[in-house]
């Protein structure tokens, strides 16, 4: 029964929020302008393609450890990414990595607000609520974290109705004259199952043809 929950909640990472979301700040615009230039990031940098690594590393029993290899294609504006093989009781990672970072998809079934602002690793960050827009037993809401210096996404917390929880915080690097992802790190806490993953990223091969379903001409 453990097992068959990890599809749900693989592929999260923690930085800790130094505070909680205040409310009372003034409104950085609204929810549209945020994803509009967080989709405009890196503006002449059409498609990509880069190699992971995934450690995964369950704290509890069966205590499973999975180490995965993928490669993440990008083709502006969506994202997909391609596992070499996914153990079964794994496969939730597929999603997650779809979604995570973006916004695109966020918009096709989220409804997105915003909620307010928040310190992150002594940085203020712009906080995104997002809630299914067809009604989900499972997952009750998400936050998105979101640095206006850059409009990079540093963080997402998904919250769970049964009161697991699950973070993953995001770093970059600059590569040639794009800001990519080069970090990944996940932390799961849902009832019966607690996990970490780390993820990390190779070189980027940038504004490369991109065929269907991330294969690449």
């Amino acid at each position: 029964m453990r097992a068959a929950l990890l599809p749900l909640v693989l592929a999260a990472a923690t930085l800790g929020v130094d505070g909680p979301i205040d409310t009372s700040l003034p409104a950085p615009n609204n929810p549209w302008t945020i994803i509009a230039k967080m989709t405009a990031r890196n503006p002449s940098l059409q498609s990509y393609r880069a190699r992971f690594h995934v450690d995964v590393r369950m704290l509890n029993f069966p205590f499973l450890a999975p180490k995965l290899d993928g490669t993440s294609y990008y083709k502006r504006p969506d994202a997909v990414v391609v596992f070499d093989r996914m153990p079964g009781y794994a496969r939730g990672f597929q999603r997650l990595f779809d979604d995570i970072g973006n916004p695109t998809a966020w918009q096709k079934d989220q409804n997105i607000s915003l909620a307010g602002t928040s310190w992150l690793n002594g940085r203020q960050t712009i906080v995104l609520r997002l809630t299914k827009k067809i009604h989900s037993d499972i997952l009750d809401h998400t936050l998105a974290y979101v640095d206006p210096a850059d409009y990079s996404l540093v963080q997402m917390e998904w919250y769970y109705t049964n009161g697991g929880k699950i973070t993953m915080s995001q770093q970059y690097r600059i590569e040639g004259k794009y800001s990519v992802l080069s970090q990944q790190h996940a932390v799961v806490n849902i009832p019966h199952v607690h996990a970490v993953a780390d993820a990390s990223y190779g070189t980027y091969q940038t504004n490369v043809p991109i065929g269907t379903m991330g294969a690449v001409r």
